[in-house]
């Protein structure tokens, strides 16, 4: 296993996400469950502890795979967000970021030092030539982090999807491969 600091300052770090770990991360969505469940669905869907290694579980088989990855994000030893590839296409070169936390792991950075951990991962290890990052219009938090990372609003796609009996607008933010390379918001710099 890994571990990757993501903080001078705080004791946080990324770590892969993992069934095993389900019982700890069902106690982080019962933690988070209105903050993350406004517009993550597994919020939803993890609310005993098989649903939870269900969904850690789906996330096992995809990293398998080479289609997606989680990873958590510990402060102080306690899991309070993460991050994920919630897809993977080598072949195609493309992966979508997603990204969730409790009000614990909110305005400390970690959210978007984990980003970058992962888009330098696809975009300089892995060769990926676009990274995207879909979120609703009504999602600031999350709006912010793209931003913090360097991407850019490549459009809205109006009343596109269902959540939470609300039609949500979806905002569509990218960044390539050659914008990330040149960008100074690389881990490290």
């Amino acid at each position: 296993m890994f571990v990757i600091p993501l903080s001078d300052t705080l004791p946080a770090e990324l770590r892969p996400l993992e069934p095993w770990q389900a019982e700890e991360f069902l106690a982080h969505m019962d933690r988070g469950r209105e903050n993350v469940g406004q517009f993550i669905g597994f919020a939803d869907r993890s609310t005993d502890l098989e649903s939870a290694r269900a969904t850690l579980q789906r996330y096992a088989d995809r990293a398998a795979a080479d289609t997606g990855r989680i990873f958590g994000i510990w402060l102080d030893g306690t899991l309070v967000g993460g991050v994920m590839y919630a897809n993977f296409d080598a072949a195609a070169g493309n992966c979508e970021i997603g990204v969730w936390a409790e009000p614990a792991g909110e305005g400390l950075g970690l959210i978007s030092a984990g980003v970058r951990h992962l888009l330098e991962h696809a975009l300089v290890t892995r060769g990926m030539q676009r990274a995207d990052w879909y979120s609703s219009t009504l999602n600031a938090r999350s709006r912010a982090v793209a931003q913090r990372v360097g991407m850019r609003l490549d459009g809205v796609l109006r009343s596109y999807y269902p959540y939470g009996g609300v039609r949500h607008d979806k905002e569509v933010w990218s960044i390539l491969a050659d914008e990330w390379r040149a960008g100074d918001q690389r881990p490290g710099r």
